[in-house]
């Protein structure tokens, strides 16, 4: 399996010989989805009251939608969210590219779904602590790993 995960994920930093760009990320991870949470608040707060205090009665969806376009907008436009950004951290597919649009939207999906569901949350905050790659359940799934930025990009 280690073989297979190797193989399969040839463009990410090897964490044994890289091990600069694993380094703090899963603290950072948490921070920048704190950060995120906040800006996205503040999104839903300003919504909210231009919609003259309706969008009240749709506040789940309200905070769905606009969390959702959030992040694959910036996903796609930096491979980061702002607060992954602030925090020098960055999303790289299998081959070690930055996100393009449709793997945005892919790893947007699949972080929704597994923040709907308690298992496949903890086991991905389990697999970010664990895994040399620090890769949530959804970053397996898709093959994608956050790592630190590297000086000068």
């Amino acid at each position: 399996m280690t073989d297979m995960m190797t193989n399969a994920l040839w463009g990410l930093p090897d964490p044994d010989t890289a091990s600069e760009f694993y380094d703090d990320v899963p603290t950072k991870r948490f921070l920048a989805w704190l950060v995120d949470l906040v800006v996205i608040g503040l999104l839903v707060a300003i919504t909210t009251v231009l919609t003259v205090f309706i969008g009240l009665f749709f506040l789940p969806l309200l905070w769905l939608g606009i969390g959702f376009a959030y992040r694959v907008i910036t996903m796609a436009r930096g491979s980061a969210t702002l607060g992954q950004r602030l925090l020098s951290l960055e999303f790289r597919n299998h081959r070690g590219e930055r996100f393009g649009f449709g793997e945005a939207v892919l790893h947007v999906l699949l972080y929704t779904v597994s923040w709907s569901f308690v298992i496949p949350q903890v086991i991905s905050v389990i697999t970010i602590l664990a895994s040399p790659r620090t890769q949530s359940l959804y970053d397996m799934v898709q093959g994608t790993a956050a790592i630190n930025r590297a000086a000068g990009d």
